[in-house]
């Protein structure tokens, strides 16, 4: 094990002390203050928008709606009106296609008198008959026009009806919103026809270049600064209309303009995870050999984006299967645009495929874990590709023994504690592992501090302290003294942080970037007189000091080093990809979710008394943020099962439970007991370190975890998520 492999987070002290800036702290010189109002219907087009009094009202600067906008130059009319990945053109005209669409955006001098001025717009509709019920709707599903869109087929087309024990079962998974501690925000501001941007976004090249598309500039002459995020979750994988209705308020003032969205907003304007109901075809031989595997998934979009998201595709390979079918349909309603969501597509999946396998298990009389040994993948059957390392029955063993599945009985209703049933269950979760090309700087300084620079930012999964751990063991320099610069433009290109792509994109590139760097070291000391006639292989670069290896008497320090060369600092900027060797193979990170529940039959009360992660994620690099990675996903996982709904009133077609006090999420009380662990054993493949992704399965598989042992408790097969206790309560086997 690494000496870094337990480091501390290197941006914890700034954090917990409140030092960190996060994108609505920076100080602005001339800032004002901006809002935005709200439609109250689903959908129809503005007949009228009276903004006077809240234009005469004190302070206000400017109200911008749709009739006094200066649209920017990038705002296009549409052949399609299915744009995929376009966001709403705000303030675009005067059509209405969701609840909370903004209509206004109302910029004053002070914060106060902003809300004041909002609370004065009144606006009156043309109401349109709208559609927000996905049950209702899916009479307009269709397929997404994309090649990702495409049906799937291997073998026999629903080759699953050709079995001797056959499963056929609708999951439905309902809408489940973000919910970050920090709110969507930005300050903007302009320096002629140059932006600049504080924002909440998980990619600062992306946003460069979606900015630069909406007002017809280059990216690079739009500087994003978000270094930190308090959570985002996927929300700020879009730049959002609320970041461009700021732009233009700010262009035409002339002024930096600060808007944070309040938190209703964030239920209705920053995406969501799509409602979508599955349904799941599968058949195996009596002895519990799986035959064939149709899967089929339905998923919301807006009525005037398309969005899909990967639902459908672990059904593909996960289980060895000759005869495999998918399909994905999107239906358009009225309401915002999707986003993806942790464990985008893949948790979705993993609740319907999950469940299925220990439904069609149960049909068998196998255990859970027997039934999906039986049917392990040996090799990726979709890619036709071997493994890069796939180590998923070690997690299945691991699990087994930290949540004692010993006591498990296939028998529902088997186990008690006291008045309590006890249910065992588990759920398998993969996700791919992909690494984009990345640019990193690697610089030593005089003093002997290493600064790693790089645009990506952090959103809390401890990419910077993963930095500082890889360059410190490369480098051989300690990590109090690696200083990261990153999350702002003008630096190295990095990725979006995203799709657990982060670490093996960026890592990988700080390994190569402070191997270079390590080397010019080296080659440097060549030419001093300490190490006359050496050659590069006798010497090594370990805690700032040049050292021969053959002579341990002859050494030299890199400030000594810099300072008879007349030097301030060494620097090496290098861009790191996968290589061709990786197309050869399938890479995918691997997750089980053990849980442990006791069941009141009487109250419906599910209280979760063990929870047990395991993780096939290659080689681990830094214990502690990767065990945080593991314990946050499953608790996502837990509300998913447990609690998450947005709930919409159709007649009206608007939420009634956006906010904290309705929408429930998991607190510390509602988890007893959470263990993790990582087999930890390196992918030859991936990249350098041997690593594979970890934020997005760290989330998959706990849902139908959940849902699998509520089963086993009580004999009570929950399909609908959330299991609220009304589906559980004297249902239950007695």
């Amino acid at each position: 094990m690494s000496k870094t492999s337990n480091i501390n987070r290197v941006d914890g002290f700034a954090k917990v002390t409140g030092s960190a800036t996060y994108s609505a702290e920076y100080k602005t010189a001339g800032v004002v203050y901006a809002c935005l109002v709200g439609s109250t219907i689903a959908k129809g087009r503005i007949k009228s928008i009276d903004t006077k009094k809240a234009e005469w009202a004190p302070g206000v600067l400017s109200v911008i709606t749709h009739l006094n906008v200066d649209k920017p130059v990038g705002y296009k009319d549409a052949k399609d009106p299915h744009n995929f990945g376009q966001p709403l053109q705000i303030f675009k005209d005067d059509s209405i296609v969701y609840y909370d669409q903004p209509i206004a955006l109302v910029i004053a001098d002070t914060f106060e008198r902003m809300q004041y001025a909002a609370s004065l717009i009144k606006a009156e509709y043309f109401k349109e008959e709208h559609s927000t019920d996905l049950n209702k709707a899916k009479d307009k599903e269709r397929k997404v026009d994309t090649k990702k869109g495409d049906d799937y087929n291997r073998g026999i087309q629903d080759g699953y009806k050709n079995a001797a024990v056959i499963l056929e079962a609708d999951y439905t998974i309902p809408t489940e919103v973000h919910n970050p501690m920090e709110l969507a925000n930005i300050i903007a501001k302009w320096d002629g026809n140059k932006p600049t941007l504080y924002t909440k976004s998980q990619g600062v090249e992306g946003t460069r270049r979606s900015v630069g598309k909406v007002f017809g500039i280059a990216p690079e002459d739009v500087s994003v600064n978000s270094e930190y995020l308090g959570g985002a979750f996927g929300m700020g994988l879009h730049t959002w209309p609320y970041e461009i209705a700021a732009l233009i308020g700010s262009k035409k003032l002339g002024k930096p303009v600060k808007l944070v969205l309040h938190r209703e907003q964030m239920f209705t304007n920053v995406g969501y995870r799509p409602y979508t109901i599955q349904k799941i075809g599968l058949g195996a031989t009596k002895e519990g050999k799986i035959v064939g595997l149709t899967h089929e998934a339905v998923a919301q979009t807006s009525s005037y984006e398309d969005f899909m998201e990967g639902t459908v595709n672990m059904s593909r390979f996960l289980y060895n299967s000759e005869n495999v079918t998918t399909r994905y349909r999107i239906v358009p309603i009225d309401i915002c645009t999707p986003i993806w969501m942790r464990g985008p597509g893949e948790a979705t999946g993993s609740f319907a495929l999950e469940s299925a396998m220990d439904e069609l298990a149960h049909k068998l009389n196998l255990d859970p874990i027997e039934f999906r040994k039986l049917n392990y993948a040996e090799k990726d059957q979709e890619q036709n590709k071997p493994w890069s390392s796939k180590f998923l029955l070690e997690c299945y063993e691991g699990g087994m023994e930290r949540i004692g599945w010993k006591n498990r009985k296939n028998e529902p209703g088997s186990v008690r504690e006291g008045d309590w049933l006890v249910g065992y269950g588990m759920g398998t979760g993969t996700f791919g592992c992909y690494r984009s090309p990345t640019s990193v700087k690697a610089k030593l300084l005089a003093n002997g501090n290493l600064v790693l620079q790089c645009s990506v930012n952090d959103m809390g999964p401890g990419t910077a302290t993963m930095m500082t751990a890889i360059g410190a063991d490369v480098t051989g320099i300690s990590t109090e003294n690696v200083i990261i610069e990153m999350g702002k433009s003008g630096l190295p290109k990095g990725p979006t942080q995203g799709g657990s792509a982060t670490t093996s994109s960026v890592g990988s590139a700080v390994n190569d970037s402070c191997q270079l760097l390590v080397k010019k070291i080296i080659d440097l000391a060549l030419l001093n007189p300490t190490f006359k006639n050496a050659k590069a292989d006798d010497l090594s670069f370990v805690d700032g000091n040049v050292i021969s290896k053959k002579e341990a008497s002859k050494t030299i320090s890199v400030m000594a080093l810099l300072e008879a060369n007349k030097l301030q600092e060494l620097e090496v900027e290098n861009q790191s990809k996968a290589d061709e060797e990786a197309k050869k193979y399938s890479i995918y990170s691997y997750s089980v979710h053990f849980v442990k529940v006791l069941v009141n039959p009487k109250l419906g009360k599910i209280r979760l008394a063990h929870v047990v992660s395991c993780a096939d994620i290659g080689t681990v690099i830094n214990q502690k943020t990767s065990a945080g990675q593991m314990f946050g996903g499953a608790v996502g996982g837990i509300g998913m099962g447990l609690m998450e709904a947005l709930e919409i009133d159709h007649r009206f077609g608007r939420p009634i439970n956006n906010n904290f006090a309705d929408y429930h999420v998991p607190v510390n009380a509602d988890i007893e007991k959470q263990e993790v662990f990582f087999v930890n054993k390196k992918d030859p493949i991936s990249n350098p370190m041997g690593t594979k992704g970890l934020g997005e399965t760290a989330l998959v598989g706990m849902a139908p975890a959940i849902a699998n042992a509520v089963f086993n408790a009580t004999g009570k097969r929950v399909r609908d998520l959330p299991i609220t206790l009304d589906k559980i309560i004297e249902t239950a086997k007695v």
